[in-house]
């Protein structure tokens, strides 16, 4: 029986001690671009304690702030004359 709780006890220090998922989110960092300038720039700083996950989001916001989310050009079929 202690044995059975020492492993469920180290489990769950193992669990505690992993990283969090990043809480910031491609939309809510669109939608607060103060915040987003801040993400930026802690990523800018130190990428490595950042994580890929948080830096990927607030670039995949800027892009989206920066290109918005409206349809793809298509060039027309024909081509034109001059």
């Amino acid at each position: 029986m202690k044995k059975s709780a020492s492993v469920m006890m180290a489990c769950m220090l193992l669990v505690a001690c992993s990283k969090a998922p990043p809480t910031d989110t491609v939309d809510s960092l669109v939608a607060h671009p103060d915040h987003l300038r801040e993400v930026e720039k802690r990523c800018a700083d130190d990428y490595a304690k950042m994580g890929a996950a948080e830096c990927n989001a607030a670039s995949e916001a800027r892009h989206r702030l920066f290109m918005g989310n409206g349809p793809q050009y298509t060039p027309p079929k024909k081509p034109p004359t001059f």
